[in-house]
């Protein structure tokens, strides 16, 4: 059976020899290809014209399985990598797949392991879990019913219900994903971030990445500005420094987080700026393109790239100097 391994995963698993930037922490996997859903950003949508090896920016060439199982146990692999990470198309085929690639991944390897898939049911999170997965990921993407509708397949209530329902029946084992620049405003995705660290659900975030191929290859990816800002309040609400009730609006741009930004970075540093997700997770480029600025840092942050990422949220404090 192959597997898809995103393409630095295949340089940590001594798969293929690449030039790197940063070596995923993760090893990133794809089962599945071509989605029966059709969101309009995604490389694997139905139809889409991208090529069919790629999710985000990422290429994800095809291993044998055994190839890729020996390469889990390599003096590389066992040294960069903190856990495992399943991208699965949504189709039944690729979830049973998956569960045969969790167990062969756990014969090989006592790493945690997450799964980001399309259960439609409490019974197929469960199977998951049962398996010994410790993180299912049911990716919502859109902060609002409204945007969903304009960007993806299916019902985002749905959707939400089915975490909800997760959430309060297998505690601390659901994730989610979303994606700023579909849309929204920062006061919808701040408010969305609340409601789902409130249900105790782990969000990465990502920045909305243009891919030629999808409907939406012309639209432009977000601002740094706003990107920055809501990467703040992802922060404040995931560490409890304040909540999104506290927070301040302005034609729905975050104008105050509760706590002065002067605070917040001096408190925080880089980490609010660093890849979001589970531990482990850094997703070198996924979003990015090398030798441009990055949205999602995958390592510590210098002294000058915490100044200017500070910068940028600075940018909406309000005229009476707060911030």
């Amino acid at each position: 059976m192959m597997i898809r391994c995103s393409i630095g995963t295949a340089k940590v698993l001594g798969l293929k020899k690449v030039r790197v930037d940063a070596l995923p922490t993760t090893a990133y996997l794809m089962v599945g290809e071509r989605c029966h859903f059709n969101c309009a950003f995604c490389a694997q949508a139905r139809e889409s014209s991208a090529r069919a090896d790629l999710l985000s920016r990422i290429s994800w060439p095809k291993f044998q399985g055994e190839s890729f199982l020996q390469g889990l146990v390599q003096p590389e692999a066992q040294t960069v990598l903190q856990r495992i990470c399943f991208q699965v198309v949504q189709d039944k085929a690729a979830l049973e797949d998956t569960k045969e690639w969790v167990k062969a991944v756990k014969s090989k390897t006592h790493l945690p392991i997450c799964v980001s898939a399309g259960p439609r049911t409490l019974e197929e999170v469960k199977e998951l879990l049962d398996l010994g997965v410790e993180h299912v990921s049911i990716a919502l993407d859109a902060a609002t019913s409204e945007i969903y509708d304009q960007s993806k397949d299916g019902s985002w209530m749905e959707r939400f219900e089915l975490l909800s329902e997760s959430a309060k029946k297998f505690p601390g084992q659901m994730a989610t994903h979303l994606i700023v620049g579909l849309g929204e405003s920062e006061e919808e995705m701040a408010r969305c971030l609340q409601a789902m660290y409130d249900m105790g659900i782990n969000v990465a975030l990502f920045a909305f990445t243009p891919i030629k191929g999808t409907r939406m290859e012309g639209l432009k990816p977000p601002k740094m500005s706003h990107y920055r800002r809501v990467q703040v309040a992802h922060d404040v609400i995931r560490t409890g420094l304040a909540r999104a009730d506290y927070f301040r609006f302005r034609d729905g741009q975050l104008t105050n987080f509760g706590i002065s930004v002067d605070e917040l970075q001096e408190k925080r540093g880089g980490e609010p700026f660093q890849t979001s997700g589970c531990t482990g997770c850094n997703r070198p480029y996924y979003n990015e393109t090398p030798g441009e600025e990055l949205y999602n840092y995958p390592l510590a942050l210098t002294t000058k790239e915490v100044e200017d990422a500070w910068a940028y949220v600075r940018e909406a404090k309000d005229k009476r100097g707060e911030g």
